[in-house]
């Protein structure tokens, strides 16, 4: 495994642009081991790049559909080739288990294939001819896209937008995390590659990158996903020159687990564990809070830490036994041992969960034992109760059912929220072929699915009618 750190730079105009300053990233495994370094772009540079798309964009919006998927399927090819060393060094980076790492590049290609293969239907013009004349509908690009992905899942939530806003005939901006910058930076280049020079940029930076991107006039769409209080900012900024927007934001999501549920049934158990625990816990979907109904509460806890217990191994991210790694950062471990630490002083059980296959690590790099708190573990005795007490939320990404399936799916029906998966929760459940996003605070949009490649395309409507006649006006 290669431990020289990496350099990574802007891309913008088709050009890697070397910057005067430089932030590290080190390993959360090993914090004191540099993996690499990305550039602290500038305000000007970042104006720079936005220029380059946007003058990009007077060809490219022209360019024919076949021409964009041939170019997208080239870099789906070359990103399938270079894997293993991708996905090696979103391991060292991030923190997160090799095996997660291999899964969300899959996830990326799996949706990249879907956009190329159903943009097409997406953007091919319709005509019709009526008892009014005829109407031509093209579905143009929106212009110029700034795309700001995070840290969690960098490279899938920034293909997740680089797809279909350019195989739609858009340019883009990217800016990554600035805690997960070099992976997703190597995917961005490969993709870059394949397109003229201009169409896709790359910067890195902090505050005035991401405010310069957000109240640019030449960006037509912001694509972000992140918290709900930044999603507020850039909105403001945003409202100035009326900009498009898909926001994916946070969520407070809940698994509703019925009566009728198998405490018995393993697989099921371990689903729910994994949608806890996956990524350290760092997804946005994960099930947060969990309603069970009353008469199967203490079975559902018991077989609960049985399940978490033998799923959850915790160390360094490329032993072939651990599911669990670190967590991203040192700020991120504060914040959790401070979340539940507020537990504990209000009467929280707080359990230890899994086991840990590297205890000389656990002092030096950004780890933490899950643990499962009683508190989000909440008894309820109807569904009509717990109904509303889901609904209550401000928010609404993702949720789950879990039992007998068609009494899953009426309780479902009734939820607030972008996504309800039945039986299963988090990424497990999730299929690019659907839409994805939240209701209320939890998003604006949708991502994934034919509806993904939708929202980067302006409805044109070109109206012939069969009379030119002025309307009677009165004399």
């Amino acid at each position: 495994m290669p431990n020289e750190p990496i350099t990574i730079h802007a891309i913008i105009n088709g050009e890697k642009v070397p910057t005067e300053k430089q932030a590290p990233r080190e390993n959360p495994t090993h914090p004191d081991e540099i993996v690499g370094y990305a550039p602290l772009n500038t305000k000007d540079e970042t104006v720079h790049a936005i220029e380059a798309a946007y003058d990009a964009l007077k060809s490219w919006a022209w360019t024919e559909v076949e021409d964009r998927i041939e170019r997208m399927e080239r870099a789906i090819q070359k990103i399938k080739d270079a894997t293993p060393e991708i996905a090696t060094l979103l391991s060292r980076e991030h923190g997160k288990a090799l095996y997660d790492s291999k899964g969300e590049i899959a996830i990326s290609i799996m949706w990249m294939e879907f956009a190329c293969m159903n943009v097409k239907k997406v953007v091919s013009p319709q005509e019709k001819v009526h008892e009014n004349g005829r109407t031509i509908i093209t579905f143009d690009p929106v212009g110029v896209v700034s795309a700001i992905s995070p840290w969690n899942y960098p490279i899938s939530l920034s293909t997740i937008k680089i797809a279909p806003a350019l195989l739609t005939g858009n340019t883009m901006v990217v800016k990554p995390s600035p805690y997960a910058p070099l992976a997703v930076s190597k995917v961005v280049e490969i993709i870059a590659n394949e397109f003229p020079p201009g169409v896709l940029n790359l910067v890195h930076g902090d505050a005035e990158v991401g405010v310069e991107l957000t109240s640019n006039p030449k960006v037509a769409k912001i694509a972000f996903t992140g918290g709900t209080k930044t999603a507020k900012s850039i909105m403001k900024a945003a409202s100035e020159t009326i900009k498009k927007m898909t926001l994916e934001l946070g969520g407070n999501d809940a698994a509703i687990v019925l009566e009728d549920f198998n405490v018995n049934d393993e697989r099921a158990m371990r689903r729910m564990v994994i949608s806890n625990f996956l990524t350290s816990g760092q997804i946005c979907m994960i099930a947060k809070r969990i309603y069970v109904h009353r008469s199967i509460y203490d079975a559902f806890v018991e077989k609960y830490i049985e399940a978490a217990n033998k799923w959850i191994r915790v160390g360094e991210p490329f032993h072939p036994d651990v599911t669990v790694g670190p967590v991203n950062n040192k700020n991120q471990v504060k914040y959790v041992r401070s979340l539940v630490e507020d537990a504990k002083s209000k009467g929280a059980k707080v359990i230890p969960l899994g086991k840990i296959l590297n205890p000389e690590l656990m002092d030096n790099g950004y780890f933490l034992q899950p643990t499962v708190v009683t508190v989000p573990i909440l008894p309820f005795d109807d569904e009509e109760q717990v109904i509303e007490l889901h609904n209550e939320s401000i928010y609404g990404l993702t949720s789950s059912v879990w039992g007998e399936e068609e009494h899953a799916v009426r309780v479902a029906r009734r939820m607030e929220a972008g996504t309800t998966m039945i039986n299963t929760a988090a990424v497990q459940g999730l299929d690019v072929q659907f839409p994805f996003g939240g209701v209320k605070q939890s998003g604006v949009g949708r991502e994934y699915g034919e509806e993904g490649l939708k929202s980067y395309v302006e409805t044109h409507v070109i109206n012939l009618p069969k009379t030119l006649e002025l309307p009677y006006i009165p004399e």
